[in-house]
C-alpha cells in the first residue's frame, strides 16, 4: 500500500498564478536597487522596502553567511553540418573535473551535462566547438542529462570564459548578453570557486555599499562555497515531495566560517543565510557530521516542512518558482501558509520574480 498524499505533502499545494510579465527579464538598474520584503517566521508580512534597506531590518550581531561560488559561462554552442544547433551545458563544476593525458597533448575527463538538439546525440557521436574543445558522447541519462568524454588542449577555464555563455535559466527568454557576464555574478564570487551553472542569486543585490553599512552596525559577514547544479533547473516531479530525490551538489564550509557560525550561536546571535544555497551548504554539512564544523564533501538535503533546522535562524532569498523546491524550503522556514500569503502580496504588489527579480528577507 502506498502512502497517501495529504494536502501538506502534495506539490500541487505549493503551486500559484503568477503573471508572465513578473518575471524580472534584465538586472535592475542597480544592483541594490530592488525591492525588499521583510517576512517574519510564522506570523507574515512585516513590511517593504528597498534592498539598501536591508541593515535596518536585521538585529545587530546577526551573522550572514553567503555563497562564493562563481557562475562559470558553462553553454556551449555548435553547429552540425546540417545546419542545426547542438547545446551543451557542463554540470560537473570545474574543481571536481578529473583530468587524465590524451594524445597529441589533448586534456581528457568523464564529465556530466545536459545536451539539447533538435536530433538528440546519440553515443559516439563526435561535437567540437571549438579548435582546441570536443566532447564524444559516452551515454545519454534522464531528462536531457548525458555522460561525455569532454576533450581540450590549453586550461579548461579559460576556455570557456573564451567561448561559453553564461547559463541563464530558461525563464528568461532572451540570449545571454555581455553584461549578464557582470550582473549574473556576484560581486563577491571568488575565481578559485568557479564551478556553478546557476549564480546564487539573493547575493546578486549586495554592493560594497550595503555591506559597509551592514558592518557599520556590527552584522557578520561569512561565506560558504555551493557549486549550484542542475537542480535549479530540474523541476520538483512527484505528486507527493515526500518521494522527491534531490540532486547532489558540492559544498565547502571553510575553518573560519565554521568558527563564525559557532560563536554567533553560542551568544544567542542569529545566523542568516544569503540565499538557499547557503541554506544548504550549512544546512547539508551539518546533516553529514551531526556538528557546526568545516566540511567538504556533497549534499542532496531535501528541505520541506517538518523539517528541523538546525543551523540557519533566517534566510535572504529571492521569489522562486511556484512548485518547486526552493518555494517548498522558505516554506519549511516561515512556514507554508505564511510563505503562500507573501507570494500572493508580492504579486498584488508588483514585485518581481525570480534570478533578477526582488528580494525576500525572512526573519
Amino acid at each position: 500500500m502506498g502512502q497517501s498524499v495529504v494536502s501538506g505533502d502534495s506539490l500541487a499545494s505549493y503551486s500559484f498564478e503568477l503573471p508572465e510579465e513578473l518575471i524580472a527579464q534584465e538586472p535592475p538598474e542597480r544592483r541594490d536597487g530592488s525591492r525588499l520584503l521583510v517576512v517574519d517566521k510564522g506570523r507574515g508580512v512585516a513590511g517593504e522596502a528597498l534592498f539598501t534597506d536591508l541593515p535596518d531590518f536585521l538585529p545587530e550581531g546577526a551573522l550572514l553567511v553567503a555563497n562564493n561560488s562563481k557562475v562559470l559561462p558553462a553553454r556551449l554552442l555548435a553547429k552540425k553540418p546540417t545546419g542545426g544547433v547542438v547545446e551543451f551545458l557542463l554540470l560537473t563544476p570545474l574543481p571536481f573535473i578529473v583530468s587524465e593525458d590524451g594524445e597529441g597533448g589533448w586534456r581528457q575527463a568523464l564529465v556530466q551535462g545536459l545536451l539539447r538538439a533538435a536530433k538528440k546525440p546519440k553515443p559516439g557521436d563526435i561535437i567540437a566547438f571549438a579548435q582546441d574543445l570536443g566532447l564524444r558522447v559516452v551515454s545519454n541519462g534522464e531528462f536531457g542529462q548525458s555522460t561525455v568524454m569532454l576533450h581540450w588542449q590549453g586550461e579548461l577555464r579559460t576556455i570557456f570564459e573564451r567561448i561559453g555563455h553564461m547559463p541563464l535559466p530558461p525563464y528568461i527568454r532572451r540570449p545571454d548578453s555581455p553584461a549578464d557576464r557582470d550582473r549574473y555574478q556576484t560581486l563577491y564570487a571568488r575565481a578559485d570557486k568557479q564551478g556553478s551553472v546557476a549564480a546564487p542569486t539573493a547575493g546578486l543585490h549586495f554592493t560594497p555599499d550595503v555591506r559597509a553599512r551592514l558592518a557599520a552596525k556590527g552584522i557578520e559577514w561569512a561565506e560558504v562555497s555551493l557549486h549550484v547544479g542542475y537542480g535549479t533547473f530540474s523541476p520538483v516531479r512527484v505528486k507527493d515531495i515526500r518521494d522527491h530525490r534531490m540532486h547532489e551538489e558540492f559544498l565547502e564550509i571553510p575553518p573560519e566560517t565554521a568558527d563564525m557560525v559557532l560563536r554567533a550561536k553560542g551568544e544567542g546571535r542569529p545566523v542568516f543565510a544569503v540565499g538557499t544555497t547557503s541554506a544548504r551548504a550549512l544546512e547539508g554539512a551539518y546533516a553529514l557530521t551531526g556538528e557546526i564544523r568545516p566540511v567538504t564533501g556533497k549534499t542532496g538535503i531535501f528541505i520541506r516542512p517538518g523539517y528541523t533546522f538546525a543551523v540557519i535562524d533566517g534566510m535572504l532569498t529571492n521569489f522562486h518558482l511556484p512548485g518547486s523546491s526552493l518555494v517548498i524550503m522558505v516554506a519549511a522556514l516561515a512556514g507554508k501558509s505564511v510563505i503562500l500569503s507573501a507570494y500572493a502580496h508580492a504579486i498584488r504588489r508588483r514585485f518581481r520574480f525570480f534570478s533578477y527579480g526582488d528580494a525576500m528577507l525572512i526573519r
